[in-house]
Formats: C-alpha cells, sequence, structure tokens
C-alpha cells in the first residue's frame, strides 16, 4: 500500500527523531520509494544530509572526552555523556576489511568499542583493565557500525561497561569492558 505524501513524510520525520543515523537509502527501502523521494521529502522538511545530522549531534548531544583526544576514537562519536554512556559511529570502509572476501576485521569493531568505553569513563588516564567479547555476525564492506556503551556498575577505581555495536537493528558485536582510573581520578 502507497503511503500519502504526509503520511510518508510524517514516518519520515519520525523514523529519523528515533534512528538519526538511518541513510536516505535505508528510508527509500523501508518506505518503497526511490532514493530521489526521500531526498526531496528530506529538504521539503528541513531536514539535513546524514552527515550533516552526525555533525550537529557530534557538536550539541556529548561531554567533553577526558581520557582520550577526540581523534584517538575510533569512529566517530556522536553522543557522549561521561561516567554514563555513549555512542560512536565507524563506515566500514576498505582499508578496515580483509580483501579477499570483504568482511571487516575483527581489531577494528574491538577498537570502536574499547575507545568508546574509556571516552566515556570521567578520568584524565582510563585503561582497559579486562575485556570479554563476544563477536555475533561478520561485518562486511560499506555497512556502518553503530557502537553504544553504558556504565553498568563503579567500584572504586574501577569503570564496567556494557558496548553493543549494531548494524541497522542486528547486533554484530558485545562486549563487557574494566576500565581502571588511576588514583587521582577516584
Amino acid at each position: 500500500m502507497r503511503l500519502s505524501k504526509k503520511e510518508r513524510q510524517k514516518k519520515l520525520s519520525l523514523a529519523w527523531e528515533a534512528e538519526p543515523f538511518l541513510t536516505d537509502e535505508e528510508m527509500a527501502r523501508r518506505l518503497h520509494v526511490s532514493i530521489q523521494t526521500i531526498r526531496l521529502d528530506r529538504m521539503e522538511l528541513g531536514i539535513p544530509e546524514l552527515r550533516d545530522r552526525i555533525k550537529d549531534m557530534a557538536e550539541n548531544n556529548f561531554d567533553r572526552v577526558r581520557s582520550l583526544h577526540p581523534e584517538e576514537v575510533i569512529g566517530e562519536v556522536t553522543e557522549l555523556t561521561l561516567d554514563d554512556s555513549g555512542v560512536s559511529v565507524l563506515k566500514i570502509r576498505e582499508e578496515h576489511v580483509f580483501a579477499r572476501n570483504g568482511i571487516a576485521r575483527g581489531h577494528h569493531l574491538f577498537a570502536q568499542a574499547n575507545s568508546l568505553a574509556i571516552a566515556v569513563v570521567d578520568a584524565e588516564t582510563a585503561l582497559t583493565a579486562t575485556a570479554g567479547l563476544r563477536f555475533v555476525r561478520p561485518v562486511r564492506l560499506g555497512e556502518k557500525c553503530v557502537a553504544r556503551a553504558r556504565v553498568t556498575q563503579k567500584k572504586g577505581n574501577r569503570t564496567q561497561l556494557d558496548v553493543r555495536t549494531s548494524v541497522g537493528d542486528e547486533v554484530v558485536f558485545q562486549g563487557v569492558f574494566d576500565v581502571h582510573r588511576t588514583k587521582e581520578d577516584q
């Protein structure tokens, strides 16, 4: 069943409000219309392109990272609340994959999750003490990995975080990180 323009635009607005990292291509697929139709609707609604939405979120939705330089975080941090939670986005490019099969090397997914976990910790110096990892499924060239970290426990100089990385609605990586803070930061 085809939606009216008004209904389609309402669905677009609600979807991008809930999931700001959705691409025009994904929205076109979900609503069974052309990418051009989505772009025209987005322009009419005043919704910026994905790159500008990510940049806007990065500028407006997070505290300043203390434990790393922002360029040391793997992926682009789009949300950060120190000692609580954070979100980063990593688009899998040629340099992230094995040439023969286009599957992302695991250390890139780990690096995204690990650096986000460290970035969430409100400390000048934070280091990973232990990590329990699970790679749920292979990630392929061109996929967009959204990592979400949240603090699950704080005890003394240790902070435990749960990090889940998804491609779309599908979890592709899970990790529990135990991060150590120096005594000066307790």
